[in-house]
């Protein structure tokens, strides 16, 4: 695999990935900081965190402008720096500023800058991993696709165990400067990947002169099959003539050096492209459903985290190590979902998923009220036990999430035949920012559902019922499974 893509563009990509799953060494830091350090409410917290989140939530706007507009004649190495960039300079500055990390709005501003950087980090790696599996053969999709999960995974680990052992030996500041270290070799990774080598120059201009609109109706929804190839000779017509027109567009500017015009063509492509792959039902009703089935459910993960700390008085480097058998966790899940799960029907799948996570929810409730006190079972195995199976649960949504449209390969090879290529990052974007646009407003939903019980630290009395209404919400969204076609399975290879 190292002689098709490059060593420099695979460690690129265990680099940025490996990141991902870091991010909760310095995060852990961050929930410290507002509660100990800040003394902010549980919803407070809860608002503030789901609202530095927000740049998840608007992924194709990064996959838009590194798919159509170049910087200095390169699609996705600039975007890379941009963000490495964006990603450095906020916890430097947290780290070396006081006044800054203990100003809510500030430390709020900078988070969100933080994660602007992160997501545009993975918006653009995913579309290089897209192109290089485009160029390289589908055979290596699986190899890109086992590489990069078992980087996050391997992050996660030691960012969760090193996290609750950096917070009882070093200073908060001095966490997020240790932090920013990551990202500039990240940054210094960037100068040694090309965007799209030379050599593999000849073959993007065939596949896209051969495939570029072909795509969207060999992936359409299937209606008046009769009329199908009358409409892909129109279009392979129509488009003929735009990219004889864009070619010669190009060629005028090129003499001056302008790009301006181009872009626009671009942009203006990549939205029609976009819009019309996701008006298909076969897109359009399983993505509707994902975003439900997370709007539904009010997180408030924060809230428990301060249950956990305040209450029941768990150390950082417990609930480090909790994190750290819920990395495990994901790794199993991804097991168990690939040897039993795959072959089964979506709909069971999901169903399993949401039964299972209302079941996390009353262990929760459980600890809350102190149900396993009389069976002498701790504080600690409850906290552990219900963190992992959360997590292997959450893997198995996850996975159906990546590949919930039917189609018999991985997300990597099906990015490529559901638009045209040339707007792969937008494409993947468009899907996951769907999902993390819901995650963000459920824990919206988290943070007015703890203000509106007054949850605080000193009185969490409610919590159990907050818990309750969190259980429901889970459930919710099973009643809704028909918008996932019912011979739709969990296959993914």
């Amino acid at each position: 695999m190292g002689g098709a893509f490059g060593p420099s563009f695979l460690c690129l990509v265990c680099l940025i990935y490996f990141i991902q799953g870091f991010r909760s060494f310095v995060w852990t830091a961050v929930s410290y900081q507002m509660k100990d350090l800040m003394k902010l409410s549980p919803s407070t917290s809860q608002f503030l965190v789901s609202l530095a989140y927000f740049p998840w939530s608007i992924k194709p706007i990064y996959g838009i402008l590194s798919d159509c507009i170049p910087i200095k004649q390169r699609k996705r190495v600039p975007y890379l720096i941009i963000s490495s960039c964006l990603s450095l300079l906020p916890w430097l500055i947290l780290g070396l500023s006081q006044t800054l990390r203990t100003s809510a709005n500030m430390l709020t501003s900078l988070l969100i800058v933080q994660n602007l950087g992160s997501a545009m980090a993975d918006v653009v790696i995913d579309a290089m991993v897209a192109e290089a599996v485009r160029l390289a053969g589908p055979v290596f999709a699986g190899d890109l696709q086992s590489l990069s999960w078992s980087s996050m995974a391997v992050g996660g680990i030691f960012g969760s165990l090193l996290g609750g052992y950096a917070l009882s030996n070093l200073p908060i500041h001095v966490i997020y400067v240790v932090f920013s270290a990551l990202p500039f070799f990240q940054l210094v990774s960037c100068m040694f990947v090309e965007d799209s080598p030379k050599r593999f120059q000849s073959a993007i201009d065939e596949h896209n002169n051969q495939s570029s609109v072909t795509a969207f109706s060999e992936e359409g929804s299937g209606e008046a099959l009769g009329k199908e190839g009358t409409r892909r000779r129109k279009g392979t017509r129509k488009n003929n003539k735009r990219r004889s027109l864009s070619k010669q567009t190009e060629a005028n500017e090129k003499p001056n050096g302008s790009f301006n015009s181009s872009p626009c063509l671009s942009l203006k492509s990549a939205f029609f492209s976009l819009c019309t792959a996701f008006k298909q039902p076969a897109i359009l009703r399983p993505m509707a459903w994902f975003f439900f089935s997370n709007v539904t459910i009010p997180n408030i993960s924060t809230v428990m985290f301060y249950y956990q700390t305040e209450e029941l008085h768990l150390e950082a480097s417990f609930l480090g190590t909790a994190r750290v058998i819920g990395w495990f966790s994901l790794i199993l899940g991804t097991y168990t979902y690939n040897r039993y799960f795959k072959h089964k029907k979506l709909r069971d799948i999901l169903v399993f998923a949401h039964v299972g996570l209302a079941i996390i929810s009353l262990l929760d409730i459980a600890l809350v009220l102190r149900l396993h006190i009389p069976h002498g079972i701790g504080d600690k195995y409850m906290v552990l036990w219900g963190s992992a199976l959360a997590d292997a649960i959450n893997q198995f949504k996850f996975l159906t999430r990546m590949f919930p449209f039917g189609r018999m390969m991985p997300f990597l090879i099906l990015s490529g035949q559901l638009c045209p290529p040339g707007i792969e990052g937008t494409l993947f974007a468009l899907f996951m920012s769907i999902n993390n646009l819901g995650s963000t407003l459920g824990s919206f939903l988290g943070a007015a559902l703890a203000s509106a019980l007054n949850i605080s630290t000193a009185q969490f009395d409610n919590l159990a019922l907050g818990l309750g209404v969190q259980l429901i919400g889970t459930l919710l969204p099973i009643g809704f499974l028909f918008l996932i076609p019912n011979e739709v399975t969990g296959l993914t290879s």
